[in-house]
């Protein structure tokens, strides 16, 4: 058994379009580099640099989930920018424990899979991981941790019970809860979508929604960011779920939570109410926006 670890680097295309491929290689080389150093110092060995990304793999799971904030404390508390200007670096990070077959100094496996789908859901300054991750966990450290509720990583068919390591002791009254209307009668259940004035109404067994700038979507939602036919929302399993079929990302807010769940090709449940941001977060200039509510 060992703990994998992926940690990318977020914005990463940004950086190498205002610096220079050359400038932008150096800086991440030297980031990947730096991060490597602190992921060795507590137990873990670098499988191999990923471009803009590390990949590691750690004896324990208490070993990993303490180096991973301390990389993201010490971004906190030094921030490093690109160029010497610009947004400050920000990481994403992937943590799953499982048996790991090391074939010729790479590493292979459903947990190196894993990992990497948890890295990808994960937005930025964000730790995810999994109920097997948390189970190994001292209750210290399982305190930190945050259900993020059941949802569907690319490649596999069951769901998979998603944690967020809550390492920003100020951000914790800020966790997201979103199981909290899974346990009610499904057939009781409708989901509204709103976006530019139309809103649609879904039905568990309806038909699919989709979402996208194409005008054979459903839900028109005309801006450069949005792809043809960028999400969907279907009835599946007792659930509403939004899987982003994108290729810039779907950015879900739950609730009055300012921490949103990035979809890259991935599910989520939508429970509750909230936003969902199309293409980009919706702090950006003019975000492409829907509202979602799941009533009784």
């Amino acid at each position: 058994m060992a703990s994998v670890v992926f940690a990318d680097l977020v914005g990463s295309t940004g950086i190498f379009e205002r610096l220079g491929d050359e400038t932008a290689g150096r800086f991440v080389t030297q980031l990947t580099t730096a991060l490597a150093k602190i992921f060795e110092q507590h137990t873990g060995r670098v499988v191999k640099l990923l471009g803009d990304g590390l990949f590691v793999v750690f004896p324990h799971e208490t070993q990993a989930i303490t180096a991973c904030i301390a990389i993201q404390e010490r971004l906190q508390q030094k921030p490093v920018r690109p160029g010497g200007t610009g947004r400050p670096v920000q990481m994403q990070m992937g943590i799953e424990s499982g048996e790991v077959v090391e074939i010729e100094g790479d590493c292979y496996g459903d947990a190196v899979n894993s990992a990497a789908r948890l890295a990808d859901l994960a937005g930025a300054d964000q730790i995810l991981t999994s109920q097997r991750v948390r189970d190994a966990l001292v209750p210290e450290l399982q305190r930190k941790l945050r259900s993020l509720g059941p949802m569907y990583l690319r490649g596999k068919q069951e769901v998979t019970e998603i944690f967020r390591v809550d390492w920003q002791p100020q951000r914790e009254v800020e966790a997201t809860v979103m199981g909290v209307s899974m346990f009610k009668s499904p057939m009781e259940a409708a989901l509204q979508v709103t976006a530019n004035g139309q809103t649609l109404k879904l039905l568990p067994h309806g038909e699919r929604l989709t979402l996208g700038r194409g005008t054979t979507a459903n839900l028109a939602i005309n801006d450069s960011r949005v792809s043809r036919i960028h999400a969907t929302v279907e009835w599946k399993g007792g659930h509403f779920i939004l899987n982003d079929v994108s290729s810039f990302g779907t950015w879900v807010y739950f609730g009055n939570q300012s921490e949103p769940v990035v979809l890259r090709r991935t599910e989520c449940y939508l429970v509750g109410n909230g936003q969902i941001a199309l293409g980009c977060d919706r702090s950006a200039e003019t975000a492409p926006l829907a509202s979602f509510a799941v009533s009784a």
